[in-house]
């Protein structure tokens, strides 16, 4: 618990009674000087939190899977043109062939299962534990768990990934070829 600052009689009080004690006791004054020096006491700072261990990720994958979006839903050609000039029954009717397309995809390359089971709206309880990788907590987060809050969205986790075997020598930087009709 922090003290309270003394009042401006008490520190009055204190002034001349330090004062008094360093004129007659040399090492008290080397213990004021020092202090001094140092400047003010700092608060303990709080434990810094674990290092983190980072590893780089391949980015062969990334590019693969942005590649078979690209050919089954045109998704870079849909995120790459600007639509304000495009009516919105325009961009509704491109987004639906774009949705179709990547949803293919998904379901082609991926299982895929909700991170919580219960319905968006729900009241959930965390417990302390509870995985911060796979839920993010928004809202006025404070003290320790257990936290009880409404799921405003359940999370995907991928359960399984099956990438097609690439080529020795393909460029996935590739996502897309140009095409030239002849």
């Amino acid at each position: 618990m922090a003290a309270s600052a003394p009042s401006f009689l008490a520190r009055l009080f204190l002034g001349f009674a330090v004062l008094a004690r360093c004129l007659f006791d040399p090492a008290f004054a080397a213990r004021i000087e020092r202090l001094r020096r140092e400047g003010p006491e700092q608060p303990p700072a709080p434990p810094s939190p674990p290092p983190v261990d980072l590893r780089e990720t391949a980015a062969d994958s990334a590019l693969q899977l942005l590649g078979l979006l690209q050919r089954d839903g045109r998704l870079i050609d849909f995120l790459q043109e600007d639509i304000a000039a495009y009516a919105d029954a325009q961009v509704g009717a491109a987004a639906r062939v774009v949705h179709e397309g990547c949803r293919k995809t998904l379901r082609e390359h991926f299982t895929l299962a909700p991170v919580r089971s219960e319905e968006e709206g729900a009241r959930v309880t965390l417990e302390r534990g509870f995985d911060p990788a796979a839920i993010r907590l928004t809202g006025r987060v404070l003290g320790e768990p257990p936290f009880v809050g409404t799921l405003t969205h359940r999370g995907w986790r991928a359960q399984a990934t099956r990438l097609p075997s690439v080529a020795a020598g393909h460029d996935l930087r590739v996502l897309a070829e140009a095409e030239v009709e002849l």
